[in-house]
């Protein structure tokens, strides 16, 4: 029987919807999957829903100049009933043949009108913030309300374990791990130290990248460091609600002098590669965006095992179980004593990356599921 699938087949007109927060991991996954996707052909339209319009500037910021249309969507926090109004009008107007969200929100509000529009609908689920409180309470419903969905995208393996069991077929799951673009030019060691404001002493450096939230670990990192033996200092790259706690447990621990919080730096993946050592010291992670930077830039790396790291670094770094500052400790230590093992595995990670975490064939991968959620769509009709 002959092939229906078309030699080339049309490219297709893919809505991306969030709403985004300060740039960490979910929105980097969509700035690169609208990059690259514009870049092999379909039309890209990023819709972020915001309580004020220059909230979505960091989102859309890397995309301008690109084939990607950008819309920001201002609504206040519980204008439910009005987004849901005016993004299917969006949806309508802009002929939509599929909507991809990530997020909660997105996913509540939004799935079930899109797909009883007759549109396509596929959910990236990225991991939970454990956040707690209500945060808690929506991912929960969004991991049910994932049972209709047209196809559902997890990013690791535990992931992928989890929405099996809240129910959602396994014809419509994918395990498709986040990627990065590759970058064409990356700063030299000694601009990326200026731009961090890291001192070219010869003492090497421990980075951190991520939101400083309970759930990154940014604290079971400042405990490791905590004895830890020899010459060494630290940046931690990053803000949120959690600074000012962390900064006084530094103090608390006696190592504020020789840790630094940097805040947030636009485009600190740039930068990376003026890190000696990179720490993820996370409690939950779907496939970190941070740490598959590090490797990208070949910076020897120690990560907590859980979600999809170890899939992702494996033996090309150092794993530890989470929620252990001694074992982090130790690891750091290791590594640091043995630079010749440490440039090793950092080659090895690198590698690792552009052989086995390729954005062209990431985005190839998501047509094709987005593809058969139309199918799925249009066999279904508008109203299941």
């Amino acid at each position: 029987m002959p092939d229906a699938t078309p030699a080339n087949p049309q490219p297709l007109h893919v809505v991306v919807l969030c709403a985004p927060a300060s740039v960490g991991g979910l929105e980097k996954v969509v700035q690169a999957l609208a990059g690259e996707l514009a870049t092999s052909g379909h039309a890209v339209t990023v819709v972020a829903v915001v309580a004020a319009a220059e909230r979505a500037d960091p989102l859309f910021a890397p995309l301008r100049g690109t084939h990607v249309r950008c819309i920001a969507r201002v609504f206040g926090a519980r204008e439910y009933r009005r987004e849901r109004r005016e993004v299917q009008a969006l949806l309508r107007e802009l002929g939509a043949d599929v909507l991809h969200t990530h997020g909660y929100r997105s996913d509540l509000l939004h799935g079930g009108p899109t797909r009883r529009a007759g549109i396509a609908t596929v959910s990236t689920v990225h991991g939970s913030s454990r956040m707690g409180g209500l945060s808690h309470l929506f991912e929960w419903l969004q991991l049910r309300a994932l049972r209709a969905a047209d196809a559902v995208i997890a990013v690791s393996a535990p992931l992928a374990r989890s929405l099996r069991g809240v129910g959602v077929p396994e014809e419509r799951l994918h395990l498709l791990p986040n990627a990065v673009t590759r970058r064409e030019q990356r700063a030299t060691r000694a601009e990326a130290r200026a731009a961090l404001a890291l001192l070219d002493d010869g003492t090497p450096t421990l980075g951190w990248v991520g939101r400083l939230v309970p759930v990154k670990g940014a604290d079971v990192f400042l405990e490791s460091l905590a004895g830890l033996p020899g010459a060494w200092r630290a940046t931690v790259v990053g803000d949120g609600p959690e600074r000012t706690a962390l900064e006084a447990q530094a103090t608390r621990l006696g190592i504020a002098e020789r840790v630094r919080f940097a805040g947030a730096v636009p485009d600190a993946a740039r930068f990376l590669v003026g890190l000696d050592a990179f720490v993820l010291s996370s409690r939950s992670e779907g496939t970190p965006i941070a740490l598959l930077e590090a490797m990208q830039a070949g910076v020897p790396s120690v990560a907590t095992a859980v979600g999809g790291v170890p899939d992702l670094l494996g033996d090309a770094g150092w794993l530890v179980p989470p929620e252990s500052p001694a074992e982090l400790r130790a690891a750091i230590a290791a590594m640091l004593a043995s630079p010749a093992e440490a440039a090793r595995r950092g080659a090895e990670a690198r590698a690792r990356v552009e052989r086995e975490y390729d954005p062209r064939r990431w985005a190839a991968r998501h047509a094709e599921i987005y593809r058969a959620a139309i199918a799925r769509r249009a066999s279904a009709g508008p109203r299941a």
